[in-house]
C-alpha cells in the first residue's frame, strides 16, 4: 500500500505539508504500530522465526474478506506480537510509535491494546497494564506527543474475558486509559454478547469504541450503536452502504475511525478511490483518519491524509476539517485540544 500514496514528505503541487497539520491519531493497534526494522531486531534478539511475509521488506499481500485470508492476517500479527517479550521491548515499541506520530504531525495518540496477549510473558494482566502505561507516560514526555490507551477485548474470546478487561480498564481510568474497544473478526459472534463489558466500561467513565463496519456491513455498525453504546466506531466505512445509517451517524456525531490504506490492503475495497471518504464527509459523518497497523499495511498517519488529498480530492481546508474532527473525537485534555485546534487553524491560514 505504501506505493499508492505519498509518505507525507512531499506537500504536492500547491498543497501544504501534511506533516505540519496537527492531528489526533485514534486508531492504531499496539503490535501493528511497530517499525519493520524493530520487528526484525526483536525477532533476532529473542530467537523468533518470522514468516517470510514479515521479513521481505515489503508489506505482505493480504486479503481478509474470506476466512482463510483473515486467518493469515491474524497469524502474521500473532507472529509479530510474539517478539514483544520484555518491558524494554514494550517501551521501545511505544517510544517509536510516538516518534513516528510526531513526525507525521500527531499531537495526540490513543493506542489500542489487548493486554491479555502480552500478560503471559510480563507477569500477568496488572503488571502488563502498568508496564504499558509507564511506557506511554515516558514516550509522551520524551516526544511531546500526548498519549493514552484504549483497552480492547477480543471478540473471538468469551464475553466473560471482556468483562475482566473492562474492569481492568476502569481501574486505570485515571492513569491513562481512556477507552474500551472490541477488535478481531467482527463477522464472528454477536456484539450484544459483549454488552455487559461495555456497560462496565461506560459506567467507569471510559469511551466505547468497538470495531464495526469493516469486514461486515452496515448491520455491524448498527449493532455497535444499539448494543454497545458506541461513541466512536473503529472503521465504520461500510455504513456508507445504508443512507439511513449514514444520516444517523451524522446526526448523532459518532465518529468513524477510518483507515483507508488498511481497507484496501485487506480487500474491503479494491482500490483506494473506492473507500467512501468523500461520501461520508459530504454527509457530515465525523471521521478520524488512522493507520490501523502500519507494520502490515505499509503506511502511517500522514499517508492517510495524502490519500484523501490525492485520490479523493480533499482540499487543504477539508483536510484541516478532518484534523479538527479527529481532535474533537479524542479524549485529549482540554488544553491539548485547544492547542491543537489553534495549530490546525494556523496551518489552514
Amino acid at each position: 500500500m505504501a506505493s499508492d500514496v505519498r509518505t507525507g514528505s512531499d506537500p504536492g503541487p500547491g498543497g501544504r505539508d501534511i506533516r505540519h497539520l496537527p492531528k489526533a491519531h485514534l486508531h492504531l493497534h499496539f503490535t501493528g504500530s511497530m517499525r519493520p526494522a524493530t520487528l526484525l531486531e526483536l525477532a533476532d534478539k529473542h530467537g523468533v522465526h518470522l514468516p517470510e511475509a514479515l521479513t521481505s521488506g515489503e508489506p505482505p499481500k493480504l486479503r481478509a474478506t474470506d476466512e482463510r485470508g483473515w486467518f493469515r492476517f491474524q497469524r502474521l500479527y500473532d507472529a509479530a506480537r510474539s517478539c514483544l517479550r520484555t518491558p524494554e521491548d514494550i517501551h521501545r515499541l511505544v517510544r517509536e510509535a510516538a516518534q513516528e506520530d510526531a513526525a507525521d504531525g500527531s499531537g495526540w495518540l490513543e493506542i489500542q491494546v489487548d493486554p491479555t496477549s502480552y500478560a503471559p510473558r510480563l507477569g500477568g494482566l496488572i503488571p502488563t497494564m502498568e508496564i504499558i502505561l509507564d511506557a506511554v507516560r515516558t514516550a509522551s514526555r520524551d516526544t511531546g506527543v500526548g498519549m493514552a490507551v484504549v483497552v480492547a477485548a477480543n471478540r473471538m474470546k468469551h464475553p466473560l474475558d471482556a468483562r475482566t478487561l473492562a474492569r481492568l480498564a476502569v481501574r486505570y481510568a485515571d492513569q491513562g486509559v481512556v477507552g474500551f474497544g472490541l477488535s478481531n473478526d467482527e463477522r464472528r459472534g454477536l456484539a450484544r454478547d459483549f454488552d455487559r463489558a461495555f456497560a462496565i466500561a461506560r459506567d467507569g467513565g471510559l469511551l466505547a469504541a468497538p470495531h464495526g463496519g469493516e469486514l461486515a456491513g452496515p448491520a455491524s455498525v448498527r449493532d455497535c450503536l444499539d448494543d454497545l453504546g458506541a461513541q466512536r466506531i473503529g472503521h465504520g466505512v461500510r455504513a456508507a452502504e445504508d443512507p439511513r445509517l449514514v444520516r444517523r451517524l451524522a446526526e448523532s456525531g459518532v465518529t468513524c475511525e477510518v483507515c483507508p490504506a488498511s481497507n484496501v490492503a485487506l480487500g474491503v475495497y479494491d482500490k483506494p478511490q473506492d473507500v467512501p471518504l468523500r461520501l461520508l464527509y459530504d454527509a457530515g459523518v465525523p471521521m478520524a483518519l488512522g493507520a490501523d497497523d502500519p507494520l502490515l499495511f505499509g503506511s502511517r498517519l500522514a499517508a492517510q491524509y495524502e490519500l484523501a488529498r490525492d485520490v479523493h480530492g480533499f482540499t487543504d481546508q477539508e483536510l484541516a476539517e478532518l484534523a479538527r474532527q479527529s481532535v474533537r473525537a479524542s479524549r485529549a485534555p482540554d488544553e491539548v485540544r485547544e492547542r491543537m485546534l489553534g495549530g490546525i487553524d494556523a496551518w489552514a491560514r
